[in-house]
């Protein structure tokens, strides 16, 4: 069985874990965001793909759901006491080292998919994980700051901000100029069904569509996802600032919806949502309701199965 996941950060690193258990035998391909992507101090980090990288290759801190396990910070710690910054973005001192090889290498002449692999070779993480383009891609947020209206990158909106400012605009600058990155397009082709996982779908799943080709390849797939709105609020993080920045409602059928049955061939929802099955927005979509958190490796795996299964059933 062939499987190709688009994914986010937290959420769909859970959810990949999740789906390596339940179908072990099965052949994953991941295609992660990269419009966060961002270089503090100059280093290149790529906090999607790392994440992926990390949890499934046993390196994440299970504590946060980012960066790595028994982590230190003392060199963040030395360029706060030379008055360096940003000083809002915990880089931990194990995480430099990744930032530090994949600035090299890129540097160096190669592109972020060939880096991508390389820094994989160390994790093995069961999966075959690509970028979404080795073209620049950055997501960038409008907002009203200090009484004017500034435009800050995602990360800083995201973390520094918490999202507690509400944005006007995001966009995923470059996107339109960029290219899949190679093998995307032949993952998507070659899959027997297509996995959205819990990710942000605005910033994440959002800026891999953004991507030229990318949504066109998935319209002629099997495509289900799993909603990370439950219950009207975000399962983890602040999904729903980013939705109301683009005016859909936080609600795991408005999500379906902004997706669309041109895309969406099935999506899960939990069960605080059974009412939206039969939802008339949802017509042409297969909604099928069950327990969503991700409590644990089993839960996960149990969603994950749920998600295989409704692909196989609706699979064209």
């Amino acid at each position: 069985m062939r499987i190709t996941v688009l994914a986010g950060g937290v959420g769909a690193a859970r959810f990949l874990r999740g789906l390596r258990a339940a179908v072990p035998a099965a052949d994953v391909t991941v295609i992660g965001n990269t419009g966060d992507d961002f270089t503090p101090f100059g280093l290149h980090v790529s906090p999607d793909l790392d994440t992926v990288m990390y949890t499934l290759g046993g390196g994440i801190s299970e504590e946060q759901g980012w960066g790595r396990a028994a982590e230190s910070h003392t060199v963040l710690a030395e360029l706060a006491a030379y008055g360096a910054g940003p000083g809002w973005f915990g880089l931990g001192d194990k995480d430099i080292a990744t930032h530090i090889l994949r600035t090299q290498w890129l540097a160096a002449g190669q592109p972020l998919s060939a880096v991508t692999r390389r820094l994989c070779e160390r994790w093995q993480p069961g999966v075959t994980l690509l970028p979404m383009s080795d073209d620049l891609v950055r997501t960038h947020v409008t907002l009203e700051l200090d009484g004017r209206p500034q435009t800050l990158h995602f990360q800083e909106w995201w973390v520094r901000l918490h999202a507690a400012v509400p944005a006007s605009r995001i966009e995923a600058v470059g996107a339109s100029e960029a290219s899949p990155a190679p093998g995307v397009l032949e993952a998507i082709a070659a899959a027997d069904f297509v996995l959205f996982p819990p990710s942000n779908p605005v910033v994440s799943i959002g800026v891999i569509l953004a991507v030229p080709g990318i949504a066109d390849a998935l319209r002629d797939q099997t495509v289900v996802g799993v909603s990370p709105i439950i219950g009207g609020a975000p399962v983890r993080g602040m999904a729903d600032a980013c939705l109301t920045a683009i005016g859909v409602q936080t609600s795991a059928a408005a999500v379906a919806a902004h997706y669309g049955a041109e895309l969406l061939d099935g999506w899960l929802v939990d069960d605080q949502d059974k009412d939206v099955v039969d939802a008339p927005e949802l017509a042409g979509i297969a909604v099928r309701s069950r327990p969503l958190y991700m409590t644990s490796v089993a839960a996960a795996a149990e969603i994950a199965r749920a998600a295989v299964d409704l692909a196989l059933e609706v699979r064209r």
